[in-house]
């Protein structure tokens, strides 16, 4: 019942209407901001490890550390794999399309929250979408400003921040040691040992590190982040090279199953929509969970970078997107398909119903051969990493959209610290689906007012690229 509730909202929330919006929001920003995610990608990978400037509190490589943090997690391999279930192959085809035009979103995001943030007295600062849409929209947008802000709470505490990222780990722990005996069971729902005590460690890890704070969180994502992607896309070239030679039959597979090419050779045309359709939104909103660009978190991470000039790190930030999404969920997407194209593969698939960790790990198994054990326990390693950074940074951008409801009043802060954790450990007793759902309407609520506010500004944005590349045409 409740499930299903959830999935009707989620329906609504992502509808043709908001995924309109947000693709239109970042090709609008693609043409205002001259491609500059084709254009100027080069310079931006290269601004990476810049030593950076001015005001702040983190440096420009913190702060996209701390935004991979929170996006590289379980979309890229949970996300990926419950995508490609729910609408085909072709859902990838969609996840590089909100990526390609997302790059664009990120960097004009990213670039507004620092030419807007607010500097405190005592050096702190605050910025993101909600001063974006108060400063640069005017003081009458504020509400539009708390909205986005009540939904950022949201959804770190019931969504993409905790549930879906504890779900994900407990998931994988238990493939890993599927051989261990039932805790306890809830209606029709058994939890084994693996799950319970896999989800009280990373309950009890967060805590510690979420009562240090930013600077702690950021410190562990720069240890973390890189050296785990470094692993996971490691693991995603053997796939590819290993199986060079079905690579194009995968990329013709994902094509014609983004436009239903597939089935229009024998299905009524009323279906054959419904399945792009289908297709199209797990993508967008898998994508966008993936990367979060238009979500309006990253922006949030990078307003306290030390910095004068905004371009400089809405540059770094975009490049988030292309190594969250273009290339670790494309490792992961091409590895599930490229084991779909086998008709062996495929039969198992559908008798099994794999969806989310299951159907990663079933490819992976089947792409580089052996018995699979090996690759569940470094894929449960890999996402139980990626998961628990992507916790300590929505604990970040939840805080800072509450600390600006109540005009940063810290005691609500630490009340929210409480309950996000409690939000943690009581993660893994939900269903993958529902979480998913639950982290998809709030993420579609977030990205509404977000996207309104930078389609508004996207004068500004073009503005000041202008006027930076004027001054500074080469790094």
């Amino acid at each position: 019942m409740f499930s299903s509730i959830v999935t009707k909202i989620d329906d609504f929330v992502w509808g043709i209407p908001t995924m309109i919006l947000i693709l239109a929001t970042g090709l609008i920003l693609t043409i205002r901001a001259r491609g500059i995610q084709f254009s100027k990608l080069g310079r931006a990978f290269k601004g990476i490890f810049k030593k950076n400037e001015g005001e702040g509190e983190l440096s420009g490589f913190a702060a996209l550390c701390t935004a991979l943090s929170a996006t590289i997690g379980t979309g890229n391999i949970v996300g990926v794999g419950t995508a490609i279930a729910a609408g085909g192959p072709g859902a990838l085809f969609w996840m590089w399309i909100a990526a390609i035009l997302g790059t664009a979103t990120k960097y004009a995001e990213c670039m507004l929250a620092i030419k807007y943030r607010d500097i405190k007295e005592d050096g702190h600062i605050l910025g993101g979408p909600f001063y974006t849409i108060e400063k640069g929209m005017g003081p009458k947008w504020k509400w539009l400003a708390i909205l986005f802000s009540v939904f950022g709470v949201l959804a770190g505490l019931l969504g993409i921040g905790t549930m879906t990222q504890i779900n994900g780990i407990t998931s994988a722990v238990n493939m890993a040691f599927s051989n261990t005996s039932t805790a306890f069971t809830i209606g029709e729902n058994s939890y084994s040992w693996a799950t319970v005590i896999g989800g009280a460690v990373v309950t009890v890890c967060a805590a510690l590190v979420i009562i240090g704070g930013l600077k702690r969180i950021s410190k562990v994502a720069e240890k973390v982040v890189p050296a785990m992607a470094i692993v996971y896309v490691f693991l995603g070239l053997s796939v590819i090279i290993m199986n060079a030679t079905k690579v194009p039959a995968a990329f013709v597979l994902i094509f014609k199953s983004a436009f239903g090419w597939k089935a229009m050779a024998g299905g009524a045309a009323g279906w054959v929509m419904k399945q792009v359709l289908d297709s199209m939104k797990k993508g967008i909103a898998r994508g966008i969970f993936s990367n979060e660009a238009g979500l309006g978190s990253a922006p949030i991470a990078a307003a306290p970078v030390q910095t004068d000039e905004p371009v400089e790190q809405g540059l770094v930030n975009m490049t988030g997107t292309v190594i969250d999404t273009l290339i670790v969920c494309t490792m992961t997407g091409l590895a599930i398909v490229l084991a779909m194209t086998n008709p062996e593969f495929f039969a198992q698939y559908e008798a099994a119903g794999w969806k989310g960790v299951e159907l990663t790990a079933a490819a992976l198994s089947w792409d580089l051969g052996g018995d699979g054990v090996s690759i569940q326990f470094l894929l449960m390693l890999c996402l139980a990493f990626f998961a628990f950074t992507t916790i300590l940074g929505w604990d970040y951008y939840s805080e800072k959209c509450l600390e600006y409801i109540s005009n940063g009043k810290m005691k609500f802060v630490m009340i929210y610290r409480i309950l996000y954790i409690v939000a943690i450990a009581i993660g893994p007793y939900f269903t993958v689906t529902t979480v998913f759902d639950i982290a998809d309407i709030f993420n579609g609520l977030m990205a509404i007012p977000n996207c309104i506010s930078l389609i508004v500004l996207s004068g500004v944005v073009a503005k000041e690229t202008k006027t930076y590349f004027e001054k500074y045409p080469t790094l």
